[in-house]
């Protein structure tokens, strides 16, 4: 199986290119169930990054997030 390159990816309410942060493996599944509910509120939430790094990120300023695998090439959305 192939190794997996999970990301946080921001695309923030201004226009511009999509901000894009690695995260640890084992942490990624628990990020992705909090987005919903982080951006219904426009909470304010820190995140560790794969290079040990804290990002702390206000949803209220945020368009759309997810958490994807870098890894995967020719990804098209809506798709599996």
């Amino acid at each position: 199986m192939a190794e997996t390159k999970p990301a946080l990816v921001l695309h923030l309410a201004s226009p511009g290119e999509p901000l894009v942060f690695a995260l640890p493996a084992e942490g990624a599944d628990e990020v992705a169930k909090k987005l919903p509910l982080l951006l219904e509120h426009g909470s304010v939430e820190s995140f560790e990054t794969k290079e040990d790094s804290r990002i702390v990120v206000n949803f209220a300023h945020v368009a759309v997030a997810y958490v994807d695998d870098l890894a995967r090439k020719g990804k098209v959305f809506g798709l599996h």
